[in-house]
């Protein structure tokens, strides 16, 4: 059941021309517009949907941010993984409520948050971050969406490839900048029929995922693509694209862990055979 809006909470308030504001409540807050001034405390115990006027007539919508919504409007650090290419990751990745998964490098917290959201309190999420701004960083956006940091995440400093080693996930999901170096360990230690999924920006990031994946003979069902994504206008009988769209924001690689011919994992519980 969804609850009203309470102090604490996050916040996404809408004007009449679309603009949309990004805040926390507080008892003590106010939205300042050059549409006039909404204190929080006129906010706080409505319902999502509630629509607020200023004195001024200033006109707005208040509800709950969507996921989309925060990662848009949030302070950032390193660039994020954008909403139209997180839904492909989580998608080609087959990422479920109660896998494991091993993700690289946590940046801003965007992926973290989609893959935390998604895998739930019956899976695991390994976050690992290499710079201490980032991995800083995106504690403060993590918590600010979650409220605390859900007990199945857990953030790490350090190499991806010793932690895809310990943990031996089902899920690896990569935004590095060379995350063919991560291919062997993954070919060795990635669950057997697990999903490989790196996220980089150009042609030759790509192309060399994709050899170190090859080369290591693990992989199968290997594909790289990006999204483009075009919003349209529908007014009336006024119905086209509109004159911009997102177009590149990077290649999503993706592929399976197939063992090698003539070996098989040891049954659950049985010895492997020396």
């Amino acid at each position: 059941m969804t609850r009203d809006l309470a102090a604490g909470d996050l916040c996404l308030v809408i004007d009449s021309k679309g603009r949309r504001y990004l805040l926390t409540l507080a008892e003590d807050g106010d939205f300042s517009t050059h549409h006039g001034v909404i204190p929080h405390t006129e906010m706080i115990g409505c319902p999502e949907g509630t629509r607020l006027e200023t004195p001024s007539g200033g006109k707005f919508t208040i509800l709950r941010p969507r996921l989309t919504d925060y990662i848009l409007k949030m302070k950032r650090g390193a660039q994020v993984v954008y909403p139209k290419d997180l839904g492909p990751i989580l998608v080609y990745g087959d990422i479920a409520p109660g896998d494991t998964v091993v993700e690289a490098g946590t940046g801003s917290g965007a992926l973290t948050m989609a893959v935390t959201r998604l895998v739930g309190p019956t899976g695991r999420v390994v976050s690992v971050e290499r710079r201490p701004d980032h991995a800083a960083h995106a504690r403060k956006t993590l918590r600010k969406w979650f409220g605390e940091l859900p007990g199945w995440l857990e953030l790490r400093d350090g190499s991806v490839e010793d932690v895809i080693a310990e943990v031996r996930p089902d899920r690896i999901v990569l935004d590095l900048p060379e995350p063919w170096h991560a291919a062997a360990i993954a070919a060795e230690h990635l669950q057997p029929g697990g999903v490989f999924v790196a996220y980089v920006p150009t042609v030759p990031q790509m192309q060399q995922t994709v050899e170190a994946m090859r080369a290591s003979r693990s992989f199968i069902d290997l594909s790289g693509f990006e999204v483009l994504l075009r919003t349209w206008n529908v007014e009336g009988r006024s119905i086209r694209p509109d004159h911009q769209m997102v177009g590149h924001t990077g290649f999503v690689v993706v592929g399976r862990r197939a063992m090698p011919v003539g070996r098989h994992p040891p049954t659950p519980g049985m010895m492997a055979p020396e």
